[in-house]
């Protein structure tokens, strides 16, 4: 079946469903301990519409113990027959779905009770497309808590700054709006590292994105496959620069992206490569740490392991 055929199917799928229903997509990939914690933080929500939880297995077989058909709350399971890799497995559960809603939970995050109740809620008071709630970053025993603001939330400001408040985990769109205005997940980036931040890219260029401001989901660091395959970032971060030019237009926007590539080189160990992109970050904002933190890696001062180990104890990335 075509991308367009697949689309109009959904569109069928969730029209019948009503207004109220939620999919909730989790891609995952051999952490089925972990699976099943994220998967009863979707079970456990209170909110008073059906929820169908669609747990798309990536280069495994689909565990079909996991099946759940309650009527309100539901678990399907279906492999990943599209791009291997986080974004066609996500894909492969949107076009799945059947609920006027979608939302998506890594296999390693959990929802708190109130999060969809809240979400639909701020969705249905509004004309937004989307929306989002905080997020409380687990690291090895320490948590923060993170909120985005409503203003943080802007195409202005997502070029200039990630706002990684605004997690994938804590996501709800309208489904119409995905399928129509926003468009599904980007198989081309390379090892699907940042189709979170291309998609809200869109996401914030086809409508609004409203805030459901509590911490409502809880986020493990450091078991990521992205956060320290240095050679895919640097791939993924000039497919991006390529495909947004708008990334390149605002100086210190373009200095984090800059400077998280330097860094990246730095820890591969290419000290030519990142003291180059460190010295271009700092042209373009002399303030931009991501610039030193590299120069620090490249002489050897420091190593990649140990920084990142200390910004994401504080809830953040590099």
């Amino acid at each position: 079946m075509s991308d367009t055929s697949a689309k109009q199917a959904a569109r069928e799928a969730s029209e019948a469903n009503g207004e109220t229903m939620v999919s909730v997509v989790i891609a995952t990939h051999n952490r089925p301990e972990l699976l099943k914690l994220a998967i009863d933080g979707v079970m456990g929500q209170d909110y008073d519409g059906m929820i169908e939880c669609i747990v798309v297995f990536d280069k495994s077989v689909p565990d079909t113990a996991l099946v759940y058909d309650g009527g309100a709350r539901s678990v399907r399971v279906i492999a990943n027959d599209r791009t291997p890799g986080l974004a066609g497995a996500r894909n492969s559960g949107i076009l799945q779905a059947r609920g006027a809603y979608v939302a998506f939970c890594d296999d390693d995050d959990t929802w708190l009770p109130g999060k969809l109740t809240a979400q639909v809620a701020v969705l249905a008071e509004s004309a937004a497309l989307t929306a989002v709630t905080g997020v409380i970053v687990d690291y090895q025993g320490h948590s923060n808590i993170r909120v985005p603001q409503a203003e943080d939330l802007t195409l202005r400001s997502l070029v200039r700054r990630r706002v990684m408040e605004a997690h994938p985990s804590s996501v709800i769109v309208k489904r119409r709006a995905l399928l129509d205005q926003i468009g599904l997940v980007d198989e081309q980036l390379p090892g699907s590292y940042g189709e979170d931040f291309d998609w809200l890219l869109r996401a914030v260029q086809a409508g609004d994105i409203a805030v459901a401001a509590d911490p409502l989901v809880r986020v493990r660091w450091g078991g990521s496959q992205f956060s320290q395959n240095w050679a895919v970032i640097i791939q993924a971060i000039d497919y991006q620069l390529h495909k947004h030019p708008m990334l390149s237009l605002d100086p210190k926007g373009h200095a984090r992206i800059l400077g998280r590539r330097a860094f990246a080189n730095a820890a591969l160990g290419h000290r030519r490569e990142a003291v180059r992109g460190a010295l271009q970050t700092l042209r373009r904002s002399p303030t931009e740490r991501r610039a030193l933190l590299a120069l620090a890696v490249a002489s050897r001062l420091v190593s990649a392991q140990r920084l990142l180990g200390w910004a994401h104890r504080r809830g953040r990335g590099i």
